[in-house]
């Protein structure tokens, strides 16, 4: 496994809940990854993201790792969720809140913060 692909499942296994997205929070570069991101933060979801766009090797260790092809993925507790289809619809149903609180506890979104996580540096 590459070391890149180990930082990877680390944020994954890490972190309560993951977003690879394409861009920051603060600077979405992608619709897709835009609703996922609007649906976690409805859901007061805690978010770590990722951006995939800095090397081209994040997105094919990615897949590699999680099994799913396309961008954006969402992790809770280090099970894949799905992309922004998935994650847009749970939130609409309320299935997101009951995923999150099942997995992360009834005060999950008790100081729901954002950060960034770069799997290309050692630093987290």
């Amino acid at each position: 496994m590459s070391e890149i692909a180990e930082r990877i499942k680390d944020v994954i296994e890490n972190e309560q809940v993951v977003l690879f997205m394409k861009g920051t929070p603060q600077f979405v570069m992608c619709g897709n990854s835009g609703r996922a991101l609007e649906a976690l933060r409805a859901a007061g979801a805690p978010v770590t993201a990722v951006d995939v766009l800095p090397d081209p090797s994040i997105r094919q260790e990615l897949a590699g790792v999680a099994g799913w092809p396309t961008i954006p993925q969402v992790f809770v507790k280090g099970e894949l969720v799905g992309g922004a289809d998935i994650t847009q619809e749970l939130a609409e149903t309320g299935e997101l809140k009951r995923l999150l609180e099942e997995k992360l506890g009834a005060g999950y979104s008790d100081g729901a913060s954002e950060r960034v996580v770069d799997v290309l540096s050692a630093v987290s």
